[in-house]
Protein backbone atom coordinates (compact mmCIF):
# COMPACT_ATOMS: atom_id res chain seq x y z
CA UNK A 1 0.00 0.00 0.00
CA UNK A 2 1.16 3.30 -0.78
CA UNK A 3 1.83 6.20 1.78
CA UNK A 4 -0.99 8.30 0.19
CA UNK A 5 -3.25 5.20 1.01
CA UNK A 6 -2.29 4.74 4.73
CA UNK A 7 -2.51 8.19 5.47
CA UNK A 8 -5.45 8.34 4.19
CA UNK A 9 -6.32 4.96 6.37
CA UNK A 10 -5.77 6.65 9.40
CA UNK A 11 -7.72 9.97 8.77
CA UNK A 12 -10.42 7.73 8.32
CA UNK A 13 -9.79 5.94 11.72
CA UNK A 14 -12.08 6.10 13.98
CA UNK A 15 -11.90 9.13 16.88
CA UNK A 16 -11.11 6.60 20.05
CA UNK A 17 -8.29 5.69 18.53
CA UNK A 18 -6.86 8.88 17.20
CA UNK A 19 -7.01 9.32 21.21
CA UNK A 20 -5.21 6.68 22.81
CA UNK A 21 -2.54 7.71 20.06
CA UNK A 22 -2.46 11.01 21.33
CA UNK A 23 -2.26 10.42 24.77
CA UNK A 24 0.92 7.24 24.30
CA UNK A 25 2.72 10.52 22.48
CA UNK A 26 2.29 12.97 25.16
CA UNK A 27 3.63 9.97 28.05
CA UNK A 28 6.37 9.13 26.00
CA UNK A 29 7.46 12.82 25.79
CA UNK A 30 7.09 12.81 29.32
CA UNK A 31 8.88 10.02 30.71
CA UNK A 32 11.54 11.58 28.23
CA UNK A 33 11.62 14.59 30.26
CA UNK A 34 11.85 12.87 33.88
CA UNK A 35 14.39 10.59 32.43
CA UNK A 36 16.85 13.55 31.51
CA UNK A 37 16.34 15.46 34.68
CA UNK A 38 16.91 12.12 36.99
CA UNK A 39 20.00 12.18 34.94
CA UNK A 40 21.08 16.29 35.58
CA UNK A 41 20.01 15.65 39.33
CA UNK A 42 22.30 12.05 39.22
CA UNK A 43 24.94 14.02 37.97
CA UNK A 44 24.42 17.42 40.34
CA UNK A 45 25.00 14.81 43.32
CA UNK A 46 27.85 13.21 42.51
CA UNK A 47 29.94 16.87 41.63
CA UNK A 48 28.64 17.36 45.41
CA UNK A 49 29.82 14.17 47.12
CA UNK A 50 33.42 14.53 44.99
CA UNK A 51 33.73 18.35 46.26
CA UNK A 52 33.15 16.97 49.70
CA UNK A 53 35.33 14.23 49.06
CA UNK A 54 38.10 16.37 48.12
CA UNK A 55 37.56 19.11 51.03
CA UNK A 56 37.26 16.01 53.71
CA UNK A 57 40.55 15.09 51.71
CA UNK A 58 42.54 18.50 52.47
CA UNK A 59 44.68 18.76 54.69
CA UNK A 60 44.48 22.53 57.28
CA UNK A 61 46.54 24.53 59.59
CA UNK A 62 43.92 24.00 62.88
CA UNK A 63 42.85 27.59 64.49
CA UNK A 64 44.69 26.78 67.57
CA UNK A 65 47.91 25.82 65.25
CA UNK A 66 49.56 22.69 65.04
CA UNK A 67 50.09 20.55 68.03
CA UNK A 68 53.30 19.24 69.70
CA UNK A 69 56.57 20.17 67.48
CA UNK A 70 55.34 20.63 64.55
CA UNK A 71 53.20 23.58 66.35
CA UNK A 72 57.09 25.32 65.83
CA UNK A 73 56.34 26.54 69.74
CA UNK A 74 55.89 26.09 73.27
CA UNK A 75 53.20 23.89 74.27
CA UNK A 76 51.64 26.57 76.84
CA UNK A 77 49.48 29.39 75.86
CA UNK A 78 50.95 32.69 75.04
CA UNK A 79 49.32 34.86 78.01
CA UNK A 80 50.71 38.49 78.13
CA UNK A 81 49.50 40.64 80.88
CA UNK A 82 47.78 43.79 81.12
CA UNK A 83 50.58 47.07 81.63
CA UNK A 84 50.05 49.58 83.97
CA UNK A 85 52.06 52.42 84.85
CA UNK A 86 52.24 56.00 85.26
CA UNK A 87 51.16 58.85 83.20
CA UNK A 88 54.71 59.83 83.68
CA UNK A 89 56.11 56.94 82.14
CA UNK A 90 53.06 56.83 79.44
CA UNK A 91 53.86 60.84 78.75
CA UNK A 92 57.07 59.42 77.11
CA UNK A 93 55.19 56.98 74.39
CA UNK A 94 52.29 58.97 74.01
CA UNK A 95 53.32 62.68 74.18
CA UNK A 96 51.00 65.81 74.06
CA UNK A 97 47.98 62.77 75.56
CA UNK A 98 48.49 61.88 79.02
CA UNK A 99 50.24 65.23 80.35
CA UNK A 100 48.43 66.50 83.43
CA UNK A 101 49.41 70.36 83.24
CA UNK A 102 51.70 72.55 85.34
CA UNK A 103 48.22 74.14 87.56
CA UNK A 104 46.75 77.15 87.86
CA UNK A 105 49.39 79.62 89.25
CA UNK A 106 51.66 81.51 87.28
CA UNK A 107 51.71 83.69 84.01
CA UNK A 108 49.06 82.57 81.30
CA UNK A 109 50.84 81.40 77.95
CA UNK A 110 48.16 80.34 75.74
CA UNK A 111 46.44 77.08 75.23
CA UNK A 112 47.92 73.52 76.09
CA UNK A 113 46.95 71.20 72.55
CA UNK A 114 47.19 68.33 74.48
CA UNK A 115 44.31 69.15 77.34
CA UNK A 116 42.79 72.45 75.35
CA UNK A 117 42.82 74.04 78.75
CA UNK A 118 45.12 77.22 79.85
CA UNK A 119 48.66 76.77 79.76
CA UNK A 120 50.30 78.84 82.62
CA UNK A 121 54.19 79.38 83.44
CA UNK A 122 56.06 80.83 86.09
CA UNK A 123 59.58 79.09 86.98
CA UNK A 124 59.72 80.47 90.51
CA UNK A 125 56.16 78.41 91.15
CA UNK A 126 57.68 75.08 89.42
CA UNK A 127 60.99 75.50 91.53
CA UNK A 128 59.12 76.05 94.97
CA UNK A 129 57.12 72.69 93.90
CA UNK A 130 60.22 70.91 92.77
CA UNK A 131 59.32 70.39 89.33
CA UNK A 132 62.32 71.77 88.22
CA UNK A 133 66.11 72.59 89.89
CA UNK A 134 66.75 75.82 87.70
CA UNK A 135 64.49 78.97 86.64
CA UNK A 136 66.12 79.57 83.35
CA UNK A 137 64.40 79.69 80.01
CA UNK A 138 65.61 79.09 76.42
CA UNK A 139 63.54 79.96 73.53
CA UNK A 140 65.13 79.42 70.51
CA UNK A 141 63.35 79.61 66.66
CA UNK A 142 63.76 80.52 63.18
CA UNK A 143 62.73 84.21 62.26
CA UNK A 144 59.25 85.34 62.66
CA UNK A 145 58.37 81.99 64.14
CA UNK A 146 57.30 84.94 67.60
CA UNK A 147 60.03 83.64 69.92
CA UNK A 148 60.31 87.32 71.12
CA UNK A 149 56.66 87.83 71.42
CA UNK A 150 57.00 85.14 73.59
CA UNK A 151 59.62 86.59 75.70
CA UNK A 152 57.85 89.93 76.24
CA UNK A 153 54.61 88.43 77.39
CA UNK A 154 56.05 86.29 79.98
CA UNK A 155 57.85 89.26 81.55
CA UNK A 156 55.34 92.11 81.02
CA UNK A 157 52.54 89.74 82.08
CA UNK A 158 54.89 88.76 85.25
CA UNK A 159 55.20 92.70 86.12
CA UNK A 160 51.63 92.71 87.41
CA UNK A 161 52.91 89.71 90.32
CA UNK A 162 55.73 91.91 91.48
CA UNK A 163 58.42 90.73 89.22
CA UNK A 164 60.92 93.01 87.45
CA UNK A 165 62.79 92.63 84.53
CA UNK A 166 66.55 93.85 83.72
CA UNK A 167 67.64 93.53 80.17
CA UNK A 168 71.42 94.10 79.84
CA UNK A 169 71.88 94.46 76.25
CA UNK A 170 69.16 95.03 73.55
CA UNK A 171 70.63 94.84 69.85
CA UNK A 172 68.02 95.79 68.37
CA UNK A 173 65.62 97.94 70.55
CA UNK A 174 62.89 95.59 70.33
CA UNK A 175 62.76 95.99 74.32
CA UNK A 176 62.83 99.73 74.01
CA UNK A 177 58.81 100.32 73.82
CA UNK A 178 57.94 97.75 76.08
CA UNK A 179 59.98 99.01 78.65
CA UNK A 180 58.58 102.61 78.44
CA UNK A 181 54.87 101.00 78.15
CA UNK A 182 55.21 98.87 81.19
CA UNK A 183 56.57 102.18 83.52
CA UNK A 184 60.40 101.65 82.81
CA UNK A 185 63.12 103.18 81.34
CA UNK A 186 65.18 101.86 78.04
CA UNK A 187 68.44 104.03 78.38
CA UNK A 188 70.35 104.17 74.56
CA UNK A 189 74.10 103.86 74.09
CA UNK A 190 75.62 104.63 71.13
CA UNK A 191 77.14 107.34 68.68
CA UNK A 192 75.92 111.30 69.29
CA UNK A 193 73.67 110.09 72.11
CA UNK A 194 73.90 112.13 75.73
CA UNK A 195 73.87 109.52 78.21
CA UNK A 196 76.57 108.21 79.57
CA UNK A 197 77.08 105.25 82.11
CA UNK A 198 80.14 105.04 84.32
CA UNK A 199 80.75 101.25 84.49
CA UNK A 200 82.90 102.18 88.18
CA UNK A 201 80.15 103.38 89.72
CA UNK A 202 79.41 101.48 93.15
CA UNK A 203 76.09 100.88 92.04
CA UNK A 204 73.16 99.79 93.93
CA UNK A 205 74.17 98.38 97.79
CA UNK A 206 72.12 95.55 98.84
CA UNK A 207 70.21 95.85 102.51
CA UNK A 208 72.34 94.50 105.63
CA UNK A 209 75.92 94.37 104.43
CA UNK A 210 79.00 96.26 106.23
CA UNK A 211 81.02 98.95 105.09
CA UNK A 212 84.26 96.44 104.59
CA UNK A 213 82.27 93.59 103.05
CA UNK A 214 80.82 96.21 100.56
CA UNK A 215 84.32 97.97 99.45
CA UNK A 216 85.49 94.57 98.70
CA UNK A 217 82.63 93.55 96.55
CA UNK A 218 82.90 97.23 94.73
CA UNK A 219 86.73 96.14 94.38
CA UNK A 220 86.11 92.89 93.06
CA UNK A 221 83.64 94.13 90.29
CA UNK A 222 85.72 97.01 88.93
CA UNK A 223 89.04 94.48 88.46
CA UNK A 224 86.50 91.73 87.02
CA UNK A 225 85.40 94.65 84.38
CA UNK A 226 88.34 96.20 83.82
CA UNK A 227 90.13 92.94 82.76
CA UNK A 228 87.19 91.82 80.36
CA UNK A 229 87.15 95.18 78.49
CA UNK A 230 90.97 94.76 78.37
CA UNK A 231 90.54 91.03 77.32
CA UNK A 232 87.61 91.25 74.45
CA UNK A 233 89.37 94.40 72.40
CA UNK A 234 93.27 91.84 72.91
CA UNK A 235 91.07 88.95 72.04
CA UNK A 236 93.11 86.81 74.99
CA UNK A 237 93.74 86.34 78.30
CA UNK A 238 95.23 88.86 80.43
CA UNK A 239 98.85 87.68 81.69
CA UNK A 240 99.92 87.91 85.42
CA UNK A 241 101.43 91.55 84.79
CA UNK A 242 98.76 92.87 83.27
CA UNK A 243 96.67 91.94 85.90
CA UNK A 244 99.15 93.71 88.81
CA UNK A 245 99.18 97.21 86.21
CA UNK A 246 95.35 97.18 85.85
CA UNK A 247 95.40 96.53 89.54
CA UNK A 248 98.01 99.36 90.65
CA UNK A 249 96.17 101.38 88.32
CA UNK A 250 92.78 100.98 89.55
CA UNK A 251 93.86 101.20 93.24
CA UNK A 252 95.35 104.44 92.62
CA UNK A 253 92.47 105.99 90.70
CA UNK A 254 90.02 105.11 93.17
CA UNK A 255 92.29 106.36 96.03
CA UNK A 256 92.89 109.75 94.27
CA UNK A 257 89.46 110.53 92.78
CA UNK A 258 86.20 110.99 94.56
CA UNK A 259 84.20 109.28 91.47
CA UNK A 260 86.97 106.94 89.79
CA UNK A 261 86.03 107.08 85.63
CA UNK A 262 88.00 104.79 82.63
CA UNK A 263 90.37 107.74 81.51
CA UNK A 264 91.63 108.28 85.02
CA UNK A 265 92.31 104.35 84.92
CA UNK A 266 93.50 104.44 81.00
CA UNK A 267 96.06 107.69 82.43
CA UNK A 268 97.49 105.70 84.90
CA UNK A 269 98.16 102.70 82.97
CA UNK A 270 100.17 104.29 80.14
CA UNK A 271 101.63 106.77 82.59
CA UNK A 272 101.83 105.03 85.91
CA UNK A 273 103.08 107.39 88.59
CA UNK A 274 106.90 107.23 89.02
CA UNK A 275 107.24 105.25 92.54
CA UNK A 276 105.70 102.66 90.98
CA UNK A 277 108.56 102.11 88.19
CA UNK A 278 109.15 102.49 84.15
CA UNK A 279 108.84 98.41 84.61
CA UNK A 280 105.11 98.75 85.31
CA UNK A 281 104.18 101.24 82.34
CA UNK A 282 105.53 98.46 79.98
CA UNK A 283 103.70 95.45 81.84
CA UNK A 284 100.13 97.88 81.39
CA UNK A 285 100.98 99.50 77.76
CA UNK A 286 98.66 96.75 76.07
CA UNK A 287 96.13 96.62 78.69
CA UNK A 288 96.10 100.37 78.42
CA UNK A 289 96.08 101.20 74.62
CA UNK A 290 92.95 98.65 74.64
CA UNK A 291 90.80 100.49 76.99
CA UNK A 292 91.93 103.63 75.34
CA UNK A 293 89.20 103.02 72.60
CA UNK A 294 86.52 103.43 75.26
CA UNK A 295 87.89 106.55 76.15
CA UNK A 296 88.85 108.29 72.75
CA UNK A 297 88.42 105.53 70.14
CA UNK A 298 85.58 104.59 68.05
CA UNK A 299 83.47 104.27 71.35
CA UNK A 300 84.36 107.95 73.23
CA UNK A 301 81.46 109.74 75.07
CA UNK A 302 79.41 106.72 76.51
CA UNK A 303 81.76 105.37 78.99
CA UNK A 304 84.34 107.94 79.41
CA UNK A 305 82.50 110.24 82.19
CA UNK A 306 80.20 110.19 85.27
CA UNK A 307 76.77 108.69 84.96
CA UNK A 308 74.08 110.56 83.39
CA UNK A 309 71.39 108.53 84.42
CA UNK A 310 71.21 106.33 88.01
CA UNK A 311 70.20 103.16 87.79
CA UNK A 312 66.59 102.61 89.58
CA UNK A 313 66.13 98.89 91.07
CA UNK A 314 62.48 99.89 92.08
CA UNK A 315 61.29 100.37 88.37
CA UNK A 316 59.59 97.68 86.74
CA UNK A 317 62.00 97.35 83.56
CA UNK A 318 65.12 98.89 82.81
CA UNK A 319 66.51 98.07 79.20
CA UNK A 320 69.79 99.37 77.61
CA UNK A 321 69.28 99.97 73.86
CA UNK A 322 72.65 99.13 72.03
CA UNK A 323 70.68 99.16 68.56
CA UNK A 324 73.11 102.42 68.01
CA UNK A 325 76.02 100.04 67.70
CA UNK A 326 74.95 96.54 66.38
CA UNK A 327 76.93 96.62 63.53
CA UNK A 328 79.87 96.49 64.96
CA UNK A 329 80.00 93.14 67.31
CA UNK A 330 83.17 94.32 69.19
CA UNK A 331 81.84 97.40 70.55
CA UNK A 332 77.98 95.63 71.15
CA UNK A 333 80.31 93.17 73.31
CA UNK A 334 82.38 95.97 75.10
CA UNK A 335 79.39 97.87 75.50
CA UNK A 336 77.40 94.73 76.82
CA UNK A 337 80.06 94.32 79.21
CA UNK A 338 79.70 97.84 80.81
CA UNK A 339 76.21 97.90 80.66
CA UNK A 340 76.17 93.89 82.95
CA UNK A 341 78.68 95.41 85.39
CA UNK A 342 76.52 98.96 85.90
CA UNK A 343 73.21 96.32 86.51
CA UNK A 344 75.40 93.43 88.41
CA UNK A 345 74.65 94.90 91.82
CA UNK A 346 71.29 94.86 91.64
CA UNK A 347 71.23 91.77 90.16
CA UNK A 348 73.88 90.50 92.83
CA UNK A 349 71.32 92.02 96.05
CA UNK A 350 69.48 88.42 97.35
CA UNK A 351 66.68 90.66 98.40
CA UNK A 352 65.75 92.42 95.08
CA UNK A 353 63.21 89.84 94.72
CA UNK A 354 62.25 87.93 91.58
CA UNK A 355 63.88 88.94 88.56
CA UNK A 356 64.13 88.67 84.81
CA UNK A 357 67.28 88.62 83.06
CA UNK A 358 66.51 88.82 78.92
CA UNK A 359 69.54 88.13 76.58
CA UNK A 360 67.85 88.72 73.22
CA UNK A 361 69.94 87.59 69.82
CA UNK A 362 71.91 85.22 72.55
CA UNK A 363 74.21 84.09 69.49
CA UNK A 364 75.71 87.69 69.05
CA UNK A 365 76.98 87.73 73.06
CA UNK A 366 78.02 84.37 73.41
CA UNK A 367 81.19 85.57 70.71
CA UNK A 368 83.26 86.65 72.83
CA UNK A 369 84.75 84.79 75.91
CA UNK A 370 84.50 87.35 78.47
CA UNK A 371 81.06 87.81 78.17
CA UNK A 372 79.89 84.73 77.99
CA UNK A 373 81.78 83.98 81.21
CA UNK A 374 79.88 86.90 82.93
CA UNK A 375 76.35 85.28 81.46
CA UNK A 376 77.96 81.32 82.65
CA UNK A 377 77.90 82.85 86.07
CA UNK A 378 74.80 84.39 86.48
CA UNK A 379 72.95 81.52 85.04
CA UNK A 380 74.69 79.39 87.90
CA UNK A 381 74.06 81.79 90.59
CA UNK A 382 69.97 82.29 89.27
CA UNK A 383 68.73 80.01 92.31
CA UNK A 384 70.76 81.91 94.85
CA UNK A 385 69.98 85.71 93.31
CA UNK A 386 66.43 84.82 92.23
CA UNK A 387 66.99 85.97 88.89
CA UNK A 388 65.36 83.64 85.59
CA UNK A 389 67.75 84.25 82.56
CA UNK A 390 66.52 84.02 79.45
CA UNK A 391 68.48 83.19 76.24
CA UNK A 392 66.88 83.84 72.72
CA UNK A 393 68.55 82.54 69.66
CA UNK A 394 67.45 81.14 66.35
CA UNK A 395 68.90 77.77 66.76
CA UNK A 396 70.10 75.34 68.92
CA UNK A 397 73.17 74.51 66.74
CA UNK A 398 74.11 77.94 67.14
CA UNK A 399 75.83 77.05 70.18
CA UNK A 400 78.14 74.71 68.06
CA UNK A 401 79.76 78.06 66.72
CA UNK A 402 81.12 79.31 69.64
CA UNK A 403 84.57 78.54 70.17
CA UNK A 404 86.23 75.64 68.66
CA UNK A 405 85.17 72.22 68.99
CA UNK A 406 86.53 71.07 72.94
CA UNK A 407 87.18 74.41 73.84
CA UNK A 408 86.55 76.11 77.25
CA UNK A 409 84.04 78.70 75.29
CA UNK A 410 81.86 75.87 73.78
CA UNK A 411 81.42 73.99 77.13
CA UNK A 412 80.50 77.07 78.66
CA UNK A 413 77.85 77.51 75.72
CA UNK A 414 76.82 74.07 76.69
CA UNK A 415 76.45 74.60 79.82
CA UNK A 416 74.28 77.56 79.80
CA UNK A 417 71.42 74.74 78.04
CA UNK A 418 72.32 72.03 80.48
CA UNK A 419 71.37 74.75 83.65
CA UNK A 420 67.79 75.50 82.02
CA UNK A 421 65.66 72.75 82.09
CA UNK A 422 62.66 74.87 80.20
CA UNK A 423 63.16 74.69 76.55
CA UNK A 424 60.92 75.97 74.51
CA UNK A 425 61.44 75.06 70.37
CA UNK A 426 59.49 77.07 67.91
CA UNK A 427 60.05 75.92 64.20
CA UNK A 428 63.10 74.73 63.15
CA UNK A 429 63.66 74.16 59.44
CA UNK A 430 64.33 69.78 58.19
CA UNK A 431 68.37 70.38 58.41
CA UNK A 432 67.98 71.35 62.10
CA UNK A 433 65.95 68.33 63.51
CA UNK A 434 69.03 66.18 64.21
CA UNK A 435 71.14 68.25 66.17
CA UNK A 436 67.78 69.66 68.13
CA UNK A 437 66.45 65.87 68.62
CA UNK A 438 70.00 65.39 70.04
CA UNK A 439 70.39 68.22 72.49
CA UNK A 440 67.15 68.01 73.87
CA UNK A 441 66.45 64.37 73.56
CA UNK A 442 63.18 64.54 71.48
CA UNK A 443 61.00 61.90 70.92
CA UNK A 444 60.04 61.25 67.37
CA UNK A 445 56.90 62.31 67.27
CA UNK A 446 58.22 65.54 68.81
CA UNK A 447 60.76 65.97 65.88
CA UNK A 448 58.56 65.27 63.32
CA UNK A 449 56.36 67.81 64.67
CA UNK A 450 58.50 70.73 64.87
CA UNK A 451 58.84 71.56 61.07
CA UNK A 452 54.83 71.42 61.44
CA UNK A 453 54.81 74.46 64.08
CA UNK A 454 52.95 77.51 62.99
CA UNK A 455 53.92 80.81 64.35
CA UNK A 456 53.25 81.61 67.98
CA UNK A 457 53.26 77.77 68.46
CA UNK A 458 55.99 76.33 70.47
CA UNK A 459 57.26 72.77 71.68
CA UNK A 460 57.77 73.50 75.64
CA UNK A 461 60.14 71.01 77.38
CA UNK A 462 60.04 71.33 81.19
CA UNK A 463 62.50 68.71 82.48
CA UNK A 464 61.73 65.53 81.19
CA UNK A 465 57.55 66.92 80.16
CA UNK A 466 56.79 67.98 76.95
CA UNK A 467 53.46 70.23 76.01
CA UNK A 468 52.72 71.84 72.51
CA UNK A 469 51.47 75.48 73.45
CA UNK A 470 50.06 78.21 71.21
CA UNK A 471 51.43 81.62 72.49
CA UNK A 472 47.93 84.01 72.53
CA UNK A 473 47.85 87.91 72.69
CA UNK A 474 45.71 90.50 73.14
CA UNK A 475 45.46 93.12 69.96
CA UNK A 476 47.40 95.79 71.69
CA UNK A 477 50.28 93.48 72.95
CA UNK A 478 50.35 92.10 69.65
CA UNK A 479 51.00 95.87 68.00
CA UNK A 480 53.81 96.18 70.92
CA UNK A 481 54.89 92.91 71.11
CA UNK A 482 55.51 92.94 67.24
CA UNK A 483 58.87 93.31 65.39
CA UNK A 484 57.89 93.81 62.09
CA UNK A 485 56.52 96.98 62.23
CA UNK A 486 58.82 98.23 59.28
CA UNK A 487 57.00 95.47 57.13
CA UNK A 488 53.57 96.19 57.83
Amino acid sequence: MTDERVHTAVLLAPAGERRRAARARRRAAAEHAAAALAVQHDAQRAGARAERDERRATRVLPAAGERRRAALRTTGRLRIPRHQDTTATWAGAYPFQTESGLGADGVFVGQDHGSGAPFVYDPWVLYQRQLISAPNLVIAGIVGAGKSALAKSLYTRSIAFGQRVYVPGDPKGEHTAVARAVGGIAIALGHGSPTRLNPLDEGHRPTGIDDTTWAAQVTARRRDLIGALTETVLERRLAPTEHTAIDVALADTVRCAEVPILPMVVDRLLQPAPADGARLAEDGRLAGHALRRLVAGDLAGMFDGPSTVAFDPTLPMVSLDLSAVSENSTALSLLMTCASAWMEAALDDPTGGKRWVIYDEAWRLMAHPALLRRMDAHWRLARHLGIANVLIFHKLSDLDNVGDSGSAMRALAASLLANAETRVIYRQESDQLGPTATALGLTRTERELLPQLGKGQGLWRIRDRSFLVTHQMLPAELELFGTDARLR
